[in-house]
């Protein structure tokens, strides 16, 4: 409930900042009388899309503790979380990185990396994943994590997701105008966008999201491979975060909140839905590290 409660707080609070910010800009304006205006349109979108992407990134740490019910170790209590604080210090500093906020959470076999910069990150590691892997095998799955921050992966992808809900908001309205305009092309008394407009906004804005979504995903699985060879990196060889994708191939791995899904260690799919799934599957993964791609 308390993750319910968050996420439509949060959508809530997002809605009402992009508005008293377009409202102020004036880029709520594109409808005119002469038809759409493209520019404001555009400019409109990209208040939207940008704006929905960055707050979220701003927040995405906070939202990770809440939803997760993480728990930072400020002062580790006893020696798992004195080693959990000591090998994600020792990786950031091979990383050239500031040291990360370290955490645990209850859960299946899971971990993730977030935060809006590489200056302000958090690392996470599920109980779950504690219990089933070896020493080894966790600090592989910290090094992919820490790997995850220095190549700016949180920035990026939120980048990736502005551009592509800029998109998709301006072309549902584009196609909205245009099939409003058509159906209502022998009317002359009317003015204003009529049910035709609303009513094909909101289907573009399903169908177009559906497909953007899958560019995003793409850009989500690149960016898994790029980390898993950071981890080899950062720990002098393959082999060990290989081990570490072996042990969670074997395992079931814990599911994380929606909007925390791109963020995990694990999570591929296959069939038709690896378009949609956020990580390759594991035996991708493992084929890359093995073949140095």
């Amino acid at each position: 409930m308390k993750r319910v409660i968050l996420l439509i707080a949060t959508n809530i609070a997002v809605m009402v900042v992009l508005s008293i910010v377009a409202s102020l800009l004036g880029l709520n304006r594109f409808m005119t009388g002469n038809g759409l205006n493209l520019g404001t349109l555009l400019g409109f979108a990209a208040v939207m899309g940008f704006g929905g992407a960055f707050i979220s990134l701003m927040l995405s740490k906070t939202m990770a503790k809440w939803s997760t019910g993480a728990r930072v170790i400020e002062t580790p209590s006893n020696e798992t979380e004195r080693w959990l604080v000591h090998t994600v210090q020792k990786l950031a500093s091979r990383a050239n990185l500031p040291m990360p906020e370290v955490a645990v959470y209850e859960g299946e076999p899971n971990a993730f990396a977030t935060g809006p910069s590489k200056s302000n990150s958090l690392v996470a590691v599920s109980t779950g994943l504690l219990a089933s892997m070896t020493e080894e095998e966790v600090e592989a799955v910290l090094a992919h994590e820490v790997a995850h921050i220095q190549n700016g992966d949180m920035v990026t992808l939120t980048l990736i997701q502005g551009v592509v809900n800029t998109f998709v908001f301006f072309l549902a309205r584009v196609v909205g105008y245009l099939v409003d305009s058509f159906l209502r092309r022998n009317d002359e008394q009317s003015s204003g966008p009529g049910i035709g407009y609303m009513v094909t906004v909101i289907v573009c804005e399903i169908v177009f999201g559906i497909l953007a979504s899958a560019i995003v995903m793409y850009f989500s699985r690149q960016r898994e491979f790029r980390a898993d060879a950071g981890a080899a990196t950062l720990l002098g060889g393959a082999r060990p975060m290989v081990n570490a994708l072996r042990r969670l191939g074997g395992v079931a791995a814990g599911d994380l909140p929606q909007n925390m899904a791109a963020s995990g260690i694990s999570g591929g799919r296959g069939g038709l839905m690896a378009l949609f799934s956020s990580h390759p599957s594991i035996e991708e993964r493992i084929g890359a590290l093995e073949h140095g791609r």
